[in-house]
């Protein structure tokens, strides 16, 4: 596993960094297909001060990606409570996976390596002020959900093996979900 420590509006000291080095590498044990590990920490500038340290830890796997974030008012607490909220991420991942295996719902779904999601800056003049690039994984809708909810978003582009095609799952304000598959004419 890579583990990438970065301090935004904050110097990442030795003794932290050695913090996080010990606590993301107990997560290894957990889930060992993690490939990548990244751990921001930042002070934001905000009224509360309980809220200013910031700690947000993203994982990598092959077939998925975890983010949790936090914010109390000591950097040691925002690391603890992301780590513990991307814990149970892992837990809830590793039980859908398993629960899929052995109910043989999850068969045939073909295997991508994901790659980095990439950034572009546009011209001042246009109004899309950043274009994102990023490899799709293959899945089915149920997976998409369950990726959606892992990253915290409230919706999820994906290619879908059912339809052959790119779709678009998010969440309704019901609490549901809803699906887009777009039709050429």
């Amino acid at each position: 596993m890579q583990l990438t420590v970065t301090g935004k509006n904050l110097e990442v000291t030795d003794s932290l960094q050695q913090y996080v080095e010990k606590k993301v590498g107990r997560l290894d044990r957990y889930l060992p297909t993690i490939t990548d590990a990244r751990v921001e920490l930042s002070v934001e500038n905000t009224r509360a001060a309980k809220d200013r340290q910031v700690a947000q830890v993203t994982l990598r796997t092959k077939q998925a990606i975890l983010r949790a974030e936090e914010a109390s008012s000591d950097m040691f607490a925002s690391i603890d409570a992301a780590l513990d909220k991307v814990q149970r991420q892992i837990d809830h991942y590793k039980g859908k996976r398993w629960s899929k295996r052995l109910g043989g719902n999850g068969e045939g779904a073909a295997e991508a390596t994901e790659g980095e999601a990439t950034e572009e800056e546009t011209d001042e003049g246009s109004r899309i002020s950043r274009v994102k690039r990023f490899a799709m994984i293959p899945m089915d809708e149920e997976e998409a959900v369950d990726q959606m909810e892992l990253l915290g978003h409230d919706f999820y582009v994906f290619f879908n093996v059912n339809q052959n095609q790119i779709n678009v799952i998010y969440r309704r304000r019901s609490g549901d979900y809803g699906l887009i598959q777009p039709e050429m004419r």
